[in-house]
């Protein structure tokens, strides 16, 4: 598994390999020091908890980078023009070939870390905006269960 902290102070990304000895680890833009708890199952892969804040509440999407996204969208739009529209449709085969490729992030509600190469992944939710709104807002703790109605 792969693990990448958000920097509390500077919010830069600090790339991490789980291990269960490791307790701190620190910023390399400012220095500052984030506490860690890695397990045994961290070191397997398996996703439980949060290693930054000890939440259980995780959700997974397609780890693609979504100003590349943003970008390719705006050139297809600016060439509809010239192209009737047929550079959208190109644009979508693109993007059905890059979602077929490209695997999924699991990242933490509370705290935005972000897991990749996850064993469980098929396991856990995609992303719920009401989910997000409790933990964000109001600290709700879910415990690790998907809301449902």
């Amino acid at each position: 598994m792969e693990v990448q902290l958000t920097c509390e102070k500077c919010q830069s990304s600090i790339e991490v390999i789980p291990s269960q000895s490791a307790t701190k680890v620190k910023c390399s833009v400012c220095d500052h020091i984030e506490d860690i708890h890695f397990s045994e199952a961290h070191e397997s892969s398996l996703l439980k908890e949060c290693p930054k804040c000890s939440r259980k509440d995780f959700y997974k999407q397609k780890d693609f980078n979504r100003k590349v996204g943003v970008f390719l969208f705006v050139v297809g739009a600016c060439f509809v023009p010239w192209t009737y529209g047929f550079s959208l449709v190109a644009l979508w085969l693109v993007d059905l070939f890059l979602f077929s490729k490209i695997g999924n992030v699991v990242i933490c509600y509370k705290c935005n870390t972000n897991f990749r190469k996850v064993s469980n992944s098929s396991e856990i939710a995609p992303f719920n905006h009401e989910m997000n709104d409790r933990i964000v807002y109001s600290d709700h703790d879910f415990e690790g269960k998907v809301l449902e109605h």
